[in-house]
């Protein structure tokens, strides 16, 4: 049973999460970390920016808006805007207060109540000493509230507002202490975290990477050991993912690399057993000794030019068979070869056997498998002009049509009935079983041959009529010398 395993996407999104994920939250941390010391930072600085806008000018702005009203009580209001004074308390009450409701010390909060108060005092003065000067308009009376009332109280409330500066300012001292404190606490557990986060990252990284990389290693050594001619070979198919897809996929190409070989293999031996067998026919003992009794008959009777040209046919004709030991060979050679055998034949079959070999400019430019045409002509000679009574004619043809080279051998010989047409060309295509006692082991050599050289879609084509005639069409490709 194959184990359920993470597909190759999905540990590579795996891979990625364990990488990222640790550090963007280590990462996000300090980020909020920095983001709330800075917060904190920002507050206290705009805390001590608002009060110290009031330590600088509120008591010299009060201080002279009072003094101008005192002395010039009748044309205060064509020298400054009475109100004034009112309006600077009522905004710093409402200034101290909101800073009242966001202080976050109780040090803070008492001193800024301390300060709305002397506010609230402070705003009492003022309205007594406006209306007092308005009214009686006594110099020396308003001048000496002007510096007990007034002045000390906004300078009460300056030496309060320093000391929640000042408050303030040891609290930035004190942020400054706890940044520092948080710093090294985050950058020992920024260590520690790193060092974890690398040891997991780099053990399940690791782990991955030799999920994925295993087979394929294991992969590319299968494939090496097929490379080399070991077909038997397998990759393993455990699990259920794009590697395992892949493994199965080259196991089933290696079976079938591994059949295709072994057919071709076996198409070789038959390809040679072929060979040899029709090699076998050539040479044939019997045909042999005929020539050879007939050179000898023609030598006693002085037959000098007829000796000669036997002699000559029959080395030309034992040249062409065997041809250096070559598979392919000129379609004129080929020509002379049958050319040869003819020729013998006739000296023997004069009264019985003519011929004629008609050939197309065109077909001596290829090339043909050796030992194609000859077993023809030799199959109607003896199998189709010596069954019947009379002259008989052997006809060879060849020509190119659309790319392939097609030859015909025909004879008006005995011919064939359709019996045993049929089982001739059973016999040619394999069929049936090729035996002597069947006949037609010659023409289903050369068809045999032609298929493994050429292929499945050549060969050998017979009609025969009988009493008329038989005739073998031969088809293989133009292959140009």
């Amino acid at each position: 049973m194959k184990k359920k395993g993470y597909s190759l996407k999905n540990r590579l999104y795996m891979l990625l999460f364990v990488s990222l994920v640790p550090l963007t939250i280590l990462i996000t941390y300090l980020l909020v970390m920095t983001n709330n010391v800075s917060a904190q930072y920002d507050e206290i600085v705009e805390k001590i920016t608002k009060a110290n806008e009031y330590n600088i000018n509120f008591k010299d702005d009060l201080d002279y808006s009072m003094y101008i009203i005192v002395v010039n009580a009748e044309r205060a209001n064509d020298i400054i805007d009475t109100n004034k004074p009112v309006q600077m308390i009522d905004e710093a009450c409402e200034m101290f207060g909101t800073l009242s409701k966001e202080a976050d010390t109780e040090a803070a909060r008492t001193r800024l109540s301390s300060i709305i108060k002397s506010l609230n005092t402070l705003r009492d003065r003022v309205i007594e000493i406006e209306e007092s000067a308005l009214t009686s308009g006594s110099y020396e009376t308003n001048m000496e509230r002007l510096d007990l009332n007034i002045r000390v109280l906004t300078e009460l409330i300056q030496e309060e507002v320093q000391f929640y500066i000042y408050e303030q300012t040891r609290n930035m001292e004190i942020l400054k202490e706890g940044i520092r404190s948080r710093v090294e606490k985050a950058i020992s557990i920024t260590s520690v975290l790193l060092v974890v986060i690398l040891v997991g990252a780099l053990t399940i990284s690791r782990r991955i990477m030799e999920e994925i990389t295993g087979p394929i290693r294991h992969l590319c050594h299968v494939a090496e050991r097929a490379g080399s001619g070991d077909f038997k070979t397998r990759a393993h198919e455990e699990k259920i993912d794009e590697i395992a897809v892949l493994n199965a996929s080259f196991n089933r190409m290696v079976e079938e690399i591994g059949k295709l070989v072994e057919d071709i293999r076996v198409e070789e031996l038959n390809l040679r057993a072929a060979e040899l067998r029709l090699l076998q026919e050539q040479i044939n003992p019997h045909f042999l000794y005929n020539t050879l009794d007939n050179i000898i008959w023609l030598a006693e009777s002085k037959e000098t030019q007829q000796v000669v040209n036997m002699v000559s046919a029959l080395s030309d004709f034992f040249r062409t068979t065997l041809s250096k030991g070559k598979d392919y060979i000129s379609v004129r050679d080929e020509e002379a070869h049958i050319k040869s055998y003819l020729q013998i034949q006739q000296f023997r079959y004069s009264d019985i056997l003519d011929y004629e070999i008609d050939m197309d400019e065109e077909v001596y430019h290829c090339e043909i498998l050796k030992l194609t045409l000859q077993p023809l002509v030799e199959n109607a000679l003896y199998h189709g002009i010596k069954g019947k009574r009379g002259l008989g004619h052997i006809q060879v043809k060849g020509c190119v049509r659309d790319g392939l080279l097609e030859f015909q051998v025909i004879d008006d010989g005995i011919g064939m009935k359709e019996e045993r047409l049929n089982e001739v060309r059973k016999i040619i295509t394999g069929e049936v079983e090729n035996t002597k006692e069947r006949g037609g082991f010659g023409l289903f050599n050369v068809n045999e041959r032609i298929r493994l050289n050429y292929g499945r879609e050549y060969g050998l084509r017979i009609k025969s009529v009988y009493g008329e005639g038989t005739c073998i069409l031969v088809t293989v490709p133009a292959v140009k010398k």
